[in-house]
C-alpha cells in the first residue's frame, strides 16, 4: 500500500506549489508563490503525524531521528517527483517540510540568472560562495552551475550534499554525488576523502562548521574549484561567516587565504513576480580584485557593499541587490511594494518606481 502522505505530495505538484508543511497540531499547508495555503483537511494529531512520516522513513532513518530529533533526507514519488524533506520535533509533536525538487535540472538561462554565473564554472581553481536564506533557491542555482560544467567540460566533479537534491547524469564530466548520513558520516569526512580523489570541481552542500570551512579552503589551495553554500543574505556577510566560523587564533590566516582564493560570491533571494506569476531570483554578485583582496586581508569587510556599488556603475558584472530590484521594478517584473519589502535601501527602490511613473 502506498504511503498515505503521497496524496498530499501530489497536491503540491498539481497546484505547482513549492512546499508541503506537515506538522502535528495544524492543518497540512502548501506554499504557493510565497503564500501559505491550508489544505481542506483536519488538524493533524501527534500520533497520525508520526505514522504518516514513519511510513516513508527507513529503519536507520527512524533510529537517527529518535536519537537526534531531526533528520534531512530525499523522498522520491514515482510519476510525481523528488522532495527534500526536513523532519523535526516541535511543541505539538513531529513535523516535516517537503520541498519539491524539479525533475529537470534548470540551466542558468532557464532561471534568468546573470551570465557571469556560467563563467564561474570555467574557473580552474579557488572558492565560490553561493549564499541566501532558507528557501532562496541557492541549491537550484548551484545545480545550474554544475550542470553547465557537466555539459561543456571534461572534469571530475564531486558533490557532498545533505541530502542529494538534483541527480546529475554524466555528460562530458565524471560526477560523484555523496549524501551525508547515507554515503558519508559528515561533510568534513567526505571532504577529507575527496582530497584524495583528484577532484577538479568540489561542491559542498553547506559550509556549516570550522572543519568543513578549513577543508574547503585546503581543497581550493590544492587546485580544485570549490563551490560552497552558506545561510547568509549578502556577499559581505558570506565572507564574514567564513572568517567567524574559524577559530579566533586562525582568523588572520583564514583572511589571508580567503583573500587569494575567493573567486566570487553569489548572494540570492526570491521575490514574487508582479501579478503573482511565480518567483524571481534577485542576485548580488561580488567578483575578486586586488582591492577586494586587501579588504579581506585587512578585515575591512564593511567596505564590500560600497565596493560592489562602485564597480557596478563602471560596467562590471558585479551587481547589488537594490540595483537589481530597481531594474525589476522599472521593467514591471516586480511590484514596488514587494521590492521595498526586501530592499536594503527602500528609498532607492521607491525613487526608481517614481521615475517609471513620471515617464
Amino acid at each position: 500500500m502506498a504511503p498515505r502522505i503521497d496524496s498530499f505530495l501530489r497536491i503540491v505538484t498539481d497546484q505547482r506549489a513549492s512546499d508541503l508543511h506537515f506538522h502535528a497540531g495544524t492543518v497540512p499547508t502548501i506554499r504557493h508563490d510565497g503564500d501559505l495555503i491550508k489544505l481542506p483537511f483536519r488538524a493533524l494529531s501527534a500520533d497520525e503525524t508520526r505514522r504518516f512520516l514513519y511510513e516513508i522513513m527507513s529503519a536507520s532513518q527512524r533510529e537517527t531521528f529518535e536519537r537526534t530529533l531531526e533528520l534531512d533526507f530525499a523522498y522520491g514519488l514515482e510519476g510525481v517527483g523528488r522532495f527534500r524533506v526536513n523532519v523535526s520535533m516541535q511543541s505539538r509533536g513531529m513535523g516535516a517540510v517537503f520541498r519539491i525538487i524539479p525533475g529537470k535540472i534548470p540551466t542558468v538561462d532557464d532561471l534568468g540568472l546573470p551570465r557571469v554565473l556560467k563563467r564561474l564554472g570555467y574557473l580552474e581553481n579557488g572558492l565560490v560562495l553561493v549564499s541566501g536564506p532558507t528557501g532562496s533557491g541557492k541549491s537550484t542555482t548551484l545545480a545550474a552551475i554544475v550542470h553547465e560544467i557537466n555539459r561543456t567540460q571534461h572534469r571530475h566533479i564531486i558533490t557532498v550534499e545533505d541530502p542529494i537534491e538534483y541527480i546529475h547524469t554524466p555528460v562530458k564530466s565524471l560526477i560523484t554525488q555523496r549524501e551525508v548520513g547515507t554515503h558519508t558520516e559528515s561533510f568534513a569526512s567526505a571532504l577529507r576523502a575527496a582530497l584524495r580523489e583528484s577532484p577538479d570541481v568540489l561542491v559542498v552542500g553547506e559550509l556549516r562548521d570550522v572543519d568543513t570551512v578549513l577543508l574547503a579552503l585546503s581543497a581550493a589551495e590544492t587546485g580544485a574549484l570549490v563551490f560552497g553554500t552558506l545561510h547568509t543574505n549578502s556577499a559581505a556577510k558570506s565572507i564574514d561567516r567564513i572568517i567567524d566560523l574559524s577559530p579566533e587564533e586562525q582568523q588572520g590566516q583564514v583572511r589571508a587565504t580567503l583573500s587569494s582564493l575567493l573567486r566570487g560570491v553569489v548572494a540570492q533571494l526570491l521575490v514574487c513576480r508582479a501579478g503573482g506569476e511565480g518567483m524571481l531570483a534577485v542576485t548580488e554578485i561580488l567578483l575578486p580584485s586586488i582591492a577586494l583582496s586587501h579588504m579581506i586581508r585587512d578585515n575591512r569587510i564593511h567596505q564590500v557593499d560600497g565596493y560592489i556599488q562602485q564597480h557596478e556603475t563602471e560596467g562590471s558584472a558585479m551587481q547589488s541587490f537594490d540595483t537589481v530590484l530597481c531594474r525589476y521594478v522599472q521593467q514591471g517584473l516586480v511590484d514596488v511594494d514587494e521590492a521595498v519589502r526586501v530592499a536594503r535601501s527602500p528609498d532607492v527602490v521607491r525613487k526608481a518606481a517614481l521615475q517609471v511613473s513620471d515617464q
